[in-house]
C-alpha cells in the first residue's frame, strides 16, 4: 500500500484548541470536517496521546481556526511539533477567548468555529469528536490551506506531472547530499534551498548558517541527519 495516496483527499489544515479550566493548549489536525448543516456541527479526529485530546474530553469544548495558505512553516510546526506538556504554545501567538472560554487562534487564519461536544466516538489510536457549531467567524479574505498543498508546496517537493517540476540532470559534478530532520521528518534538499525562500536553491547543508533551524518544527541544524 502506498500510504501517500491519502494525501489526494480534500483534507484542510487546522489548529485544534481547547482548554483545562485555566490551562490551554491546541494542535495541529487535517481532519476537520463538516457533519451536519441542521445544526450545523463539525467532527476532528485527534489522538489518544494528545494532549488536546485530554483536554476536549475534560471540558466538552473545541475550536477550529482554518489555516491561510500562506501560513508559515515554522507557525505549523509550532503547533504541530510540540508537546503542550514541555511548552506554552500560545505565547507569542495571537488568539483570542470564545464565547465558551475555550482559546481560539486568530494569526495566520482565515476562518473560525467554536463547539460544544455532543458524542465521541473511539476509533482505536484516536478519538472522533463531533461539536455543535456556537459560533464562527470569517476573520480574513483569502485561500485556506489544503493537506495537499502543504505536502507539495510548503514542504518544497513537486510531482512529477507539474509543470515546474524539473528533472536531474546527469552531471560530473557531485550530488549535493540531502538531510532530514531527527525530529519532524523533514527533508533538506539543496536543489530546492529553503522552503520559505531564505535559503536559495544550490545552497549545500553544510553552508547553512550554524543558527538556521529547520522550517517546520524549529530543531537545531545538528538535529539533522544525512541521507544516502
Amino acid at each position: 500500500m502506498n500510504p501517500t495516496a491519502l494525501f489526494k483527499i480534500s483534507y484542510g489544515l487546522y489548529v485544534i484548541s481547547s482548554r483545562d479550566g485555566d490551562k490551554f493548549n491546541g494542535q495541529i489536525a487535517n481532519t476537520a470536517i463538516q457533519a451536519t448543516s441542521e445544526p450545523a456541527s463539525i467532527s476532528v479526529t485527534l489522538n489518544k496521546k494528545n494532549l488536546t485530546h485530554e483536554y476536549v474530553g475534560k471540558s466538552g469544548l473545541f475550536s477550529v481556526s482554518v489555516l491561510a495558505q500562506d501560513t508559515p512553516l515554522n507557525f505549523i510546526g509550532h503547533f504541530g511539533f510540540k508537546s503542550g506538556r514541555d511548552t506554552n504554545k500560545f505565547e507569542g501567538v495571537k488568539y483570542k477567548i470564545g464565547e465558551t472560554g475555550v482559546p481560539v487562534v486568530t494569526e495566520n487564519c482565515v476562518a473560525y468555529f467554536e463547539c460544544k461536544l455532543v458524542s465521541q466516538h473511539d476509533v482505536g489510536t484516536h478519538t472522533i469528536f463531533v461539536g455543535q457549531v456556537v459560533g464562527a467567524e470569517v476573520l480574513k479574505e483569502g485561500d485556506p490551506m489544503t493537506y495537499a498543498y502543504y505536502h507539495q508546496v510548503k514542504r518544497g517537493t513537486t510531482p512529477k506531472t507539474a509543470p515546474s517540476y524539473v528533472e536531474e540532470k546527469k552531471e560530473e559534478k557531485p550530488v549535493m547530499a540531502k538531510y532530514e530532520c531527527t525530529v519532524c521528518g523533514y527533508i533538506y534538499d539543496p536543489a530546492l534551498g529553503d522552503p520559505d525562500g531564505k535559503i536559495p536553491p544550490g545552497t549545500p547543508f553544510e553552508k547553512l548558517p550554524d543558527n538556521w533551524t529547520c522550517p517546520v518544527c524549529g530543531a537545531q541544524k545538528s538535529d539533522f541527519k544525512k541521507l544516502g
